[in-house]
């Protein structure tokens, strides 16, 4: 709960199906409630990029690539080889598939076609997978044919968001979390950059009108919100019992007085705060968020700029 984000480090060549749109399905759920980004840096193919593609943005790397949408499955016939070595396998089973896809032995014509069926539903899993977390058609998801793109081919074809480094990534992300003043909703007509809408629009940040939060009041109502600002405000949700508001709060950019008497109006006002108690509670030295990575990276970046 104290987590208000997370990255996806992706670098694989993807894998075996079992489980993995399980897992895709996780992604999904964790991203609607907080943000999730993913980076391909430098591979995502797969069955890596069907978890990837799962995340609320996906990045990729000037020499990165993504996709290989598609499943295989092959079947190794060593008879020949035993032969020679001399060897002969006698198999004894019961039913008439138990034997199926045998190494030592050809493959049988009802073999092959159950394999076929079974590849053609995998990958019919797989294509809708993506093309719900991409906002694709699956028309467009078999288009690609099991291709990998890269960079900006990548983007261009709807399966990444933008090209960046972890680096970048992580800026974006903190920005996102810790939004300026000059992330206010942009007025009918009024051009705004993609990167701006995907943040307005990100799962899990609207203001809470229940938090005092004004849903008809503009997000730059409040002036910038600091580094130190954001940290507070997320020490206190969690005291609170309640760190699932602070994304609410961050996103109305609720100064932390306010923030502190809400939560005390909402205690004595007799309503139920869930607490929640970390296992290293009875650490002397908990976890502090200067040590966070995102508000590491923000200051580095900050630094640079100065």
């Amino acid at each position: 709960p104290a987590v208000a984000a997370i990255v996806l480090d992706i670098d694989s060549p993807g894998g075996e199906s079992g489980g993995v749109f399980d897992l895709a399905d996780r992604v999904r759920a964790a991203a609607q409630i907080k943000p999730v980004w993913a980076l391909a840096n430098d591979m995502a193919y797969s069955a890596a990029y069907a978890i990837g593609s799962a995340a609320s943005r996906l990045v990729v790397t000037r020499t990165a690539g993504v996709g290989s949408i598609g499943v295989i499955a092959m079947h190794a016939d060593q008879s020949v080889r035993d032969a020679q070595d001399g060897i002969r396998y006698t198999t004894v089973f019961a039913g008439a598939r138990k034997n199926d896809l045998n190494p030592h032995e050809p493959i049988s014509d009802e073999a092959h076609a159950l394999l076929k069926r079974e590849v053609d539903r995998i990958y019919g899993l797989f294509v809708d997978t993506v093309a719900r977390h991409r906002g694709l058609s699956t028309d467009a998801v078999r288009a690609t044919e099991a291709g990998v793109f890269f960079g900006q081919d990548a983007v261009a074809a709807g399966l990444a968001d933008a090209i960046g480094t972890f680096d970048d990534l992580l800026a974006d992300l903190t920005a996102a979390l810790s939004p300026p003043a000059t992330r206010a909703f942009a007025p009918p007509g009024h051009l705004h950059s993609p990167r701006l809408e995907h943040v307005m629009n990100e799962p899990g940040t609207p203001a809470d009108p229940g938090l005092g939060a004004d849903p008809d009041r503009a997000v730059g109502a409040h002036p910038p919100m600091s580094i130190e600002d954001a940290q507070e405000i997320a020490e206190l949700c969690a005291l609170a019992g309640c760190p699932e508001r602070i994304a609410a709060y961050l996103a109305a950019r609720t100064p932390p007085a306010q923030v502190r008497s809400q939560l005390l109006a909402v205690r004595a006002s007799g309503q139920e705060i869930h607490s929640h108690i970390a296992p290293d509670a009875a650490k002397p030295n908990p976890p502090s968020l200067h040590d966070n990575p995102l508000v590491q990276a923000a200051r580095a970046r900050a630094g640079k700029e100065k």
